[in-house]
């Protein structure tokens, strides 16, 4: 069993300028998205697990693939995350399917070395609705400077019959970062960040 993908889509940016200052280095924030016909729309089924474990490993390979391509290595991506949309005859749960088992996400994880969980979203919509991917550090989630978000959206896609189901990632930070870590509000609240049970 295979998923029937329609097609990949890629989103690559770059800025070179934030906030009316040159950034230190050039952002990237890129990422791929799968097309892929829905096999539940329609109807109500039950048991969803076959079509997800055979899916999950093939689109996790395949999109991650392309990400590690797109940064030139895992080492470049700093922050990452996943979303999927699911089309209007489909369920959330179709969408949630797809992107929250061990054998889409691992291939990412391990692609890049991270220790953080991928953070996501799963919504449904209609062709040309909006596809937010929210990305953290991947190694450390109170970093607030990785906290991004990719957004684009395709013309044609999903399909009310189609799961849109997508990996994002950054190679850095917000070029001007100046807001603070969770670490340093923690602190400030009397939180003892030597002692994890405290917090």
């Amino acid at each position: 069993m295979q998923p029937e993908i329609r097609k990949i889509v890629t989103f690559d940016e770059e800025t070179l300028i934030e906030g009316y200052r040159a950034a230190p280095r050039p952002w990237r924030m890129f990422a791929v998205a799968a097309v892929v016909k829905n096999p539940w729309a329609g109807r109500y089924v039950e048991d969803l697990s076959p079509e997800i474990y055979a899916y999950g490993p093939v689109l996790g390979e395949i999109l991650t693939a392309r990400m590690i391509a797109l940064a030139g290595g895992g080492d470049a991506i700093e922050a990452y995350g996943k979303a999927a949309i699911v089309g209007l005859d489909g369920e959330i749960e179709h969408a949630s399917g797809l992107i929250h088992t061990l054998r889409f996400g691992n291939h990412y994880r391990q692609a890049v070395g991270a220790k953080s969980y991928l953070s996501f979203t799963n919504t449904r919509g209609g062709a040309n609705a909006p596809l937010s991917i929210p990305l953290m550090d991947k190694n450390d989630a109170g970093r607030r400077s990785h906290y991004l978000t990719v957004q684009f959206a395709i013309p044609d896609a999903p399909r009310a019959d189609e799961i849109v189901v997508a990996l994002g990632g950054a190679t850095g930070g917000r070029p001007h970062h100046r807001i603070g870590d969770r670490y340093q509000d923690l602190k400030e609240m009397g939180h003892d960040l030597d002692n994890p049970a405290a917090v």
